[in-house]
């Protein structure tokens, strides 16, 4: 790999530009004088300084200084220099310029249009940045309005980037973040990209983080003191909270805006019971805050005070038929309830599970109106009959959508997970309660009939297994294609090649892909379509397309071609389910074409 500090950056119209980015920081661990072989773009893991190096050099073009090789010229270390914000990039940090200097500046904690004071940190030659902090509004953008902060802890903490923005301008920079994601890691043209969709935007905006996880350092010196077969301990209780931004120090917190009202509750009680037992620790640790909500009918509940009670550690709310009682779990091997809309999801406390519970019941009616949208040019379409629901996890997806299908299949690496995946369709009327753990992995017809009208034990069947997604179209050998619906929810570091060459061979009629993050999502999406491509065009299914290769004749017949693609994106969208951070979910729909 080049280790120059210039490299090729090449577009989808087979033009290259020259871009001066440093010297990068993975090394290439092929033995030398073998050469690498070319078959597309590397596989972007969709990490930070990726991400952001895409944006930098974006506005590095945007203002005529891609092309020049940077100047060594940089302010004194902790100078405060004067920084107008060009633009905030998918990280969530502005990036702007100052007078005099040809690299672009770093600032956190700003928009567009800001002028701020900043000081000089570092040179990073990763992103080609100068990172600095953050210190005052010198003129603010007409986006900005600090009336809006509602956390003390504001441009100091790690957590939130954009509480001085109304909500509407989050969601709108949310938007463009898919598509940039899209534009710079999807190695796909212009021409097979639907316009993104309006970011779906979450009920609350604050008050929604039902998972926190605070932690505070070990004592200083504590591991010399066990070198020396000492037993460390505290001389002072120590800052229990998250990160202070741009450093490695724990930031102390008395409070989070952005969590449930239990969380916070939580988060109360264990900061004065570890002040409490200070001396029992010998090291530092990391506290779970999590949800839980056991839910009453309001007939049963006449006398219940609505409201935080601090007392007996729970908040109720009403919730129209029922009130819900919620308190706050901190044992990892607890067990956690949540409702979205009338499912029942009780999962391991320190498990995955989605954080913002308000969003769920418009974001999985979303998929739902998603699966049903049909712009097929067929005169009859196949009616999609079953759901293959990968990294299922407890089952979130399989079961609030187990009512569209004749058979569903959720698969997960974790067997936790799927364990309480079964223990959740059960507590749902999805699987019989006297039904034995199956081990097989090949799937049988349903011996119900689908009943999307009756709350009765007479539903759509479901069954979950243990393995890799990789695994999984052997256990639906027997299904039809035409008929099938995927849905995959990776981890941010997206799916495996081998997952994505499966898909490919099985071709089921519609995929839904779900991701929390939308620049691997982009990558897979792009290999999707790229390898989907008819004879001629490429490598075909399983094999690698050649439309990111550097030979222009190459290029110019593979995008000619992309008609011959097997799927088309029918849409793309964002989902906020972190509102206040940089942070967004994407929903990618392909359709195969008929």
């Amino acid at each position: 790999m080049a280790t120059e500090a210039m490299l090729n950056t090449s577009h989808a119209d087979g033009s290259a530009e020259k871009a001066f980015l440093g010297k990068p920081k993975e090394k290439s661990h092929e033995p030398r004088g073998k050469k690498r072989k070319l078959q597309g773009p590397p596989r972007s893991e969709g990490l930070h300084d990726e991400v952001l190096s895409a944006d930098v050099r974006a506005l590095l073009a945007k203002l005529n200084l891609l092309s020049t090789p940077p100047t060594s010229k940089k302010p004194e270390r902790f100078e405060e220099v004067e920084v107008t914000i060009d633009e905030v990039s998918s990280t969530g940090d502005g990036l702007g310029h100052v007078s005099g200097y040809d690299r672009v500046f770093l600032v956190p904690f700003t928009t567009a249009g800001d002028t701020v004071k900043a000081k000089f940190v570092r040179e990073d030659n990763t992103t080609n940045t100068m990172v600095t902090d953050f210190v005052k509004v010198i003129t603010p953008s007409t986006d900005r309005d600090d009336d809006l902060i509602k956390c003390p802890y504001f441009s100091s903490c790690s957590g939130c980037q954009f509480q001085m923005l109304s909500y509407s301008t989050q969601l709108a920079h949310k938007k463009t973040i898919v598509e940039k994601a899209f534009r710079n890691f999807s190695g796909l043209p212009a021409s097979v990209l639907p316009a993104v969709g309006d970011t779906m935007g979450s009920p609350l905006q604050y008050g929604y983080r039902t998972k926190l996880t605070p932690h505070f350092d070990g004592p200083p010196g504590g591991r010399r003191a066990s070198r020396k077969g000492d037993r460390p301990k505290f001389e002072e209780v120590p800052p229990i909270g998250f990160m202070l931004k741009g450093t490695r120090k724990t930031l102390d917190i008395e409070d989070c805006p952005i969590g449930t009202e239990a969380v916070r509750m939580g988060l109360r009680r264990e900061k004065k019971r570890v002040t409490k037992e200070i001396d029992k620790y010998t090291k530092g640790a990391t506290i779970l805050l999590r949800e839980s909500t056991y839910r009453k009918l309001k007939d049963n509940s006449a006398d219940i005070k609505l409201g935080l009670d601090e007392e007996q550690q729970v908040v109720h709310e009403d919730r129209g038929d029922y009130i819900h009682a919620k308190t706050c779990v901190t044992a990892n091997n607890a067990t956690t309830t949540e409702y979205v809309d009338d499912f029942v999801f009780e999962n391991n406390a320190n498990s995955f599970f989605q954080n913002n519970n308000s969003i769920l019941p418009s974001f999985t009616e979303y998929i739902r109106s998603q699966i049903l949208l049909s712009s097929s040019t067929a005169s009859k379409p196949a009616k999609l009959k079953n759901l293959i629901d990968a990294y299922s996890g407890s089952g979130l997806f399989t079961i609030t959508l187990s009512n569209m299908f004749e058979r569903s299949v959720g698969i997960d690496i974790d067997m936790l997970g799927i364990n309480y995946a079964k223990r959740n369709a059960r507590l749902n009327n999805l699987m019989p309660p006297e039904e034995p753990e199956t081990t097989s992995t090949t799937l049988k017809e349903p011996t119900t009939s689908p009943d999307t009208t009756s709350s009765s034990t007479t539903q759509p069947r479901v069954n979950f297994i243990a393995a890799t997604a990789s695994e999984l179209f052997s256990s639906v050998s027997d299904w039809n294609p035409k008929e099938t619906c995927l849905i995959c929810d990776p981890p941010r570091k997206g799916c495996d090649e081998s997952f994505l060459r499966q898909v490919l061979a099985f071709k089921p009629a519609k995929i839904v892909y779900v991701s929390c993050n939308v620049h691997t999502q982009a990558r897979d999406v792009g290999f999707l379509l790229r390898n989907g491509v008819g004879p001629g065009l490429g490598e075909g299914v399983g094999g690698v397309a050649t439309h990111m290769r550097k030979d222009g004749e190459e290029i110019n017949k593979v995008i000619e071609g992309w008609q011959g693609a097997e799927y088309v994106i029918e849409t793309l969208r964002g989902c906020d389910f972190f509102p206040q951070t940089g942070h967004v979910e994407g929903v990618c729909v392909l359709r195969r074409k008929d």
